[in-house]
């Protein structure tokens, strides 16, 4: 995934775009960087790669180095942005969040048989965002280059660009799958990914950009160089999974959402007789929690925390660099609290089962500290897709989803002609599958929150949300 944040100010705003970026943290791992613009200096940036060390301390000398009256920062799982950009449009600082899926047809399209060129990494891979300027270098302005992106791409891309006169140009994706906000405060105004973001940092709300939507920023306000568009697309795990809890998207907040998608999730168990008689109810992981204490609401069973989290060296658990290695710090990082876990009954709530490998090693660690029992609500559908719309680190191919590996066991190829069955769990397919995943994951109970309880958690109209890795469609 991704996040971004920029400010125009009166005044130095590096500070405030410092803060912004690392609160950020949360949807990217791999790299990141701050470019701002000084009157004196014009354009500098710097990039730094994050996978071992949190962007707070790569870029704590920063306020040292730079200073401007407008800059921009993002944190991202791909590749070193924001870049600096020559061209006819003038030079600028580019970065987004999203994804281009036809990344080689375009190099081709625009790139090779117009007679230019584009730098390659190790391997032969190209940098997305340089890829994206080369898309937007075609047209005679930012808001028309940014138009022809969001025409020719496979994907997804949510855009700033910080041009050479101190002024910033921010553009929702075309869809509105990602949120865009405005805030503003006595020195100026900022864009941001994340709502409280800017709010930590003293800004009001101003205005959330609707889908398409593109606008040039400054210190003394904004103008719109793009009407939204009609057709909204916003990605649902923003509030079951990615999304910080302190935030909101389309006025929806996403902490109460999660306390009203458990409280969904108890009834639908207790409609469906399935609501098991367990000692606690916990949350896996940390976003979990919030899931955990809705459903214990509508239950009353009681919450508790049967073990912690030791998160000050190890703060992220994805952050080795292969996956076996992951899943080790992820286990342990879990510090069992012995009391709660031996010889009981024990209900977590997670917030989505994705490949299944961190659950199986949880459910260990539980029986290895003598739990009885273990049972698993997931706070979402089951995923059957692959997102293919955003650079999402969570996102796997179909065929590593623990879904359609059981449903390969189950039955085959014939098994993936059936997913909508297969994610009903009042179908005889729907039950086999649950109970291949409880026997896999060596679970005493499983099931999964329905789309409809989703999307009335959410609140908001299901045209409006995209729901493709639990249903294939947008």
């Amino acid at each position: 995934m991704g996040g971004f944040f920029g400010a125009a100010g009166k005044r130095d705003v590096l500070a405030d775009v410092f803060f912004g970026t690392d609160y950020h943290s949360h949807l990217g791992t791999k790299s990141a960087g701050i470019a701002a613009y000084d009157r004196q200096c014009g354009l500098r940036r710097k990039i730094h790669n994050i996978g071992n060390a949190p962007f707070r301390t790569k870029f704590e000398d920063i306020l040292d180095q730079m200073s401007g009256t407008a800059a921009i920062g993002c944190i991202n799982d791909s590749d070193p942005q924001p870049l600096l950009v020559l061209s006819k449009l003038g030079r600028y600082a580019l970065c987004f969040v999203g994804i281009l899926n036809n990344a080689e047809e375009l190099i081709e399209r625009y790139v090779v048989s117009e007679g230019g060129s584009i730098s390659c990494q190790n391997g032969g891979s190209v940098n997305s965002t340089e890829l994206l300027a080369a898309l937007i270098n075609h047209s005679y302005s930012f808001a028309d280059g940014i138009r022809h992106v969001w025409e020719v791409i496979d994907g997804t891309a949510s855009i700033l660009i910080l041009k050479d006169d101190g002024k910033i140009i921010a553009a929702r994706d075309k869809k509105g799958r990602l949120p865009v906000h405005l805030g503003k405060n006595e020195n100026g105004y900022c864009v941001s990914f994340e709502s409280f973001a800017y709010r930590k940092l003293g800004y009001n709300d101003t205005y959330e950009l609707g889908p398409g939507e593109i606008v040039e920023i400054t210190a003394e306000g904004y103008e719109l160089l793009k009407p939204a568009e009609k057709e909204m697309k916003i990605c649902s795990f923003l509030w079951s999974y990615y999304g910080y809890p302190t935030s909101d998207y389309e006025g929806v907040n996403v902490e109460t959402m999660r306390y009203r998608n458990g409280e969904i999730m108890a009834e639908n168990d207790r409609q469906s007789d399935t609501l098991p008689d367990t000692d606690c109810v916990a949350g896996v992981p940390d976003s979990g929690t919030p899931h955990a204490i809705g459903y214990s609401n509508a239950s009353h069973l009681p919450f508790a925390r049967p073990f912690i989290k030791y998160t000050p060296t190890w703060p992220r658990s994805f952050m080795p660099s292969n996956q076996k290695e992951r899943n080790r710090v992820a286990k342990m990082k879990l510090v069992p609290v012995e009391d709660l876990i031996r010889g009981k009954k024990l209900m977590f709530i997670d917030d989505s089962i994705v490949r299944g490998t961190q659950m199986r090693e949880t459910v260990e660690f539980l029986y290895e500290n003598g739990a009885k029992e273990v049972h698993v609500r997931s706070a979402c559908p089951p995923i059957m897709y692959g997102c293919k719309y955003l650079n999402f680190s969570r996102g796997t191919d179909d065929a590593e989803l623990i879904t359609h590996t059981v449903i390969a066991e189950l039955e085959g190829e014939e098994g993936l002609k059936h997913l909508e069955e297969y994610s009903d769990p009042k179908t005889e397919r729907g039950k086999k599958m649950r109970q291949a995943i409880c026997e896999k994951l060596h679970l005493t109970s499983l099931e999964f929150q329905t789309l409809e309880g989703l999307i009335k958690a959410i609140g908001l109209e299901p045209c409006k949300l995209c729901t493709y890795c639990w249903n294939g469609k947008e």
